[in-house]
């Protein structure tokens, strides 16, 4: 991987790089710069990036959106991250478990959904009313998530890295071990929405965001 040294046993599992600053705890910082000047240069809803847990692994965050937009905005986002690491002579990948080690996490694509019940006053009933329905289609979630119908995501989820295992089924305020979390600040704000925390990097936007939105919002 980028920057990695040759004798890969000298990388840090779950150390600095996280939110990290200068040489050593950080690699591809001008990548991910580039990446989100071109996103907002051509419109692309991203609204903020930073480096992970794993050396030259890095995240960024696009939305708020809503529905199919937002699985437009991430598919086009992808192409010019892409594009953009032609320019470096670096490939991206998106694999939801790249490293073989269970010592390092893998790749999610973590979704925060909400319904405008949800953001209202009071909304904090609603998220907690959509645990139950989530849980009952937990599995046509996974499969429906992954372009691999859900093999290349079980890899990560089932790895015990910050990651539920695939066959259970978790739902915790403030938890980053669970399935569903709900952000300390929603639990304190009393409203607000819900991460889904089972998506890998490569998640499918659209049957993702259709799944969601008939799991919670059509009882489909």
């Amino acid at each position: 991987p980028l920057g990695w040294p040759k004798d890969n046993n000298v990388i840090r599992p779950l150390g600095p790089y996280f939110l990290g600053v200068g040489v050593g705890n950080v690699v591809g910082r001008q990548i991910s710069d580039a990446h989100l000047k071109a996103c907002a240069y051509a419109g692309v809803k991203i609204s903020g990036t930073n480096a992970e847990v794993v050396l030259s692994q890095w995240e960024y965050q696009v939305g708020p959106l809503s529905g199919v937009h937002a699985a437009d905005h991430l598919w086009m986002s992808r192409y010019i991250l892409h594009r953009v690491a032609e320019e470096f002579g670096v490939i991206v990948s998106f694999d939801p478990k790249p490293f073989q080690s269970n010592e390092l996490c893998g790749s999610g694509g973590h979704i925060n959904f909400s319904t405008r019940q949800m953001r209202d006053d009071g909304g904090l009933e609603y998220i907690l009313k959509a645990f139950k329905k989530l849980e009952v289609k937990s599995e046509l979630h996974l499969t429906n998530y992954d372009p691999q119908k859900g093999k290349s995501n079980s890899r990560r989820l089932n790895a015990g890295m910050l990651a539920t295992p695939s066959e259970n089924f978790t739902a915790d305020k403030c938890s980053r071990l669970g399935s569903i979390r709900v952000p300390r600040l929603v639990v304190k704000a009393g409203k607000g929405y819900l991460e889904d925390r089972r998506p890998g990097a490569n998640v499918e936007p659209y049957r993702a965001t259709e799944t969601l939105v008939k799991t919670v919002c059509l009882d489909a």
